[in-house]
């Protein structure tokens, strides 16, 4: 069958062929976005009332016209002063004229018509779609990878963590005429759902970083995470390439459940790309060598920490299996960013690394081997990490048996937070090093206290812990530090 021809700018008359298989001649309004907050509706968006935890969009369905959008796509009808067209109607009955705007579209299912639409949408263009998962590491992966395909292709990306059932189709809604590369990341909370987000976006490449206890509580064992990533390699199609971290004893066995090419990649000679003569220059970058076949590629790139350089290889691999060439490929890694650890100045002339974002045992750990290999007195406030089910306790002992390798000074806020301290001192730790506190208001008063010039201040912690506030009450200004490349 011959591939559709892409189109430029999702209309009215495409949601309504989209979602009914009928295009009516005169809807051909051109949609700007489409959103799922009204606080980021705009002139000539559409808006898509979702039912969540903690709020119901249709609530907000009016505020989302105030603010401009033209179409609503909801599960009910709504007293909002719109004009309706119920495309549940089986068989569906296009209008012929006497348009107004804006329109609310009735659906049995909000998520399902936005899922749906995406579907359509994406059958409409012909990009080479790169697919990524992974217990850690996905977005900035996701954001390295970006940098080196746009040297060549134009290409599209999921913004933020935009990695879920919602976030990933709203990002193929924004496929354009000219989009060669779609880099999606791809999350989950449970067996299924990569599989359900594959089948949406159809990925060419699919990128497994590693497998780790995120998300434990939820799957409840390492082999059912495992699992559920192996569902990206198993959708892609048998002219495709699964991308494996080959370090990943997880992940390497993933090979055998494809139909796909296999790449790997990592610090083992086996790999297909491999590094060595790693170095790393604190808050400089690091220093290694690629090898591919017969070729040894000297780089340095601007991220932090020896741990990035599995970051490289990955976005490297993904370059070479899209025909770049390796200056293509060193010039996007030039442009990489560190994008979750920031450094900030902070209170006396310390330095925080702010780490705030999220939370595991093992980026805890590639954090702390960071913060290791700087200069000056390190102290390191460490949060509780969520979601490890049966793995919280040891998970927490881990990273205290690291910090007590590293840091001069130990903070622990909260109870899960406690565990790191409590081994950190079994192991033995001076007590008067460690500090125990029960929240961010009481670790703030510690580090006003002990704070001093040229101190190297991590701070990390799950989301749910909020452990921004403690950056935000230590930095001196919101300048971040350059990190050159």
């Amino acid at each position: 069958m011959q591939s559709p021809e892409p189109i430029e700018g999702l209309t009215l008359a495409d949601l309504t062929e989209g979602l009914t298989g009928q295009r009516p001649p005169n809807l051909e309004l051109k949609l700007t976005d489409a959103v799922t907050d009204s606080r980021q509706a705009c002139p000539g968006s559409l808006f898509v009332a979702l039912k969540g935890e903690h709020g119901d969009g249709h609530d907000f369905v009016a505020d989302a016209f105030q603010r401009g959008a033209i179409v609503a796509i909801a599960e009910r009808e709504l007293d909002v002063g719109c004009w309706k067209l119920d495309v549940r109607q089986t068989p569906f009955q296009p209008p012929i004229s006497n348009i107004q705007y804006p329109i609310c579209l009735l659906v049995e299912d909000s998520l399902k018509a936005l899922q749906q639409l995406a579907v359509y949408w994406r059958g409409k263009h012909t990009p080479r779609v790169v697919g990524i998962t992974g217990s850690v590491g996905k977005t900035t992966t996701k954001e390295v990878i970006y940098g080196v395909l746009r040297r060549r292709f134009r290409t599209l990306k999921s913004e933020g963590n935009y990695n879920s059932e919602i976030g990933l189709p709203l990002t193929l809604l924004k496929l354009e005429l000219g989009h060669q590369r779609v880099v999606l990341e791809m999350g989950m909370y449970d067996l299924g759902e990569i599989a359900e987000l594959a089948a949406i976006a159809r990925p060419h490449v699919g990128v497994v970083t590693n497998v780790g206890p995120t998300h434990l509580e939820r799957l409840g064992t390492i082999e059912r995470i495992a699992q559920a990533k192996t569902e990206l390699v198993e959708a892609l199609p048998s002219d495709g390439v699964a991308i494996l971290n080959g370090d990943d004893p997880w992940v390497r066995q993933m090979a055998a459940r494809t139909k796909a090419e296999v790449f790997y990649y990592g610090l083992d000679k086996t790999c297909d790309l491999w590094a060595n003569h790693i170095e790393s220059q604190g808050l400089e970058g690091i220093r290694f060598r690629f090898h591919h076949g017969p070729e040894t590629i000297h780089a340095k790139v601007p991220m932090l920490g020896r741990h990035s350089v599995h970051t490289a290889l990955a976005a490297a691999a993904v370059g070479l299996v899209e025909g770049q060439s390796w200056e293509e490929i060193i010039d996007g890694l030039r442009g990489a960013s560190q994008l979750r650890l920031v450094v900030v100045p902070g209170l006396r002339g310390s330095t925080i690394l702010d780490d705030t974002y999220n939370a595991s045992p093992a980026s805890t750990i590639a954090a702390l081997n960071l913060l290791e290999e700087l200069d000056g007195r390190k102290i390191a406030v460490l949060g509780d990490m969520l979601e490890l089910g049966a793995y919280e306790e040891e998970g927490h002992r881990k990273v205290g048996r690291r910090a007590l390798d590293v840091v001069a000074l130990l903070i622990t806020v909260g109870e899960r937070g406690r565990l790191i301290a409590e081994e950190a001192l079994a192991c033995g730790m001076d007590a008067e090093k460690v500090f125990v506190k029960q929240n961010n208001e009481e670790t703030i008063a510690c580090l006003r206290e002990i704070v001093a010039p040229g101190d190297i201040i991590l701070v990390k912690g799950s989301r749910g812990v909020r452990m921004e506030e403690i950056v935000a009450a230590l930095a001196i200004s919101n300048t971040q530090y350059p990190i050159s490349s």
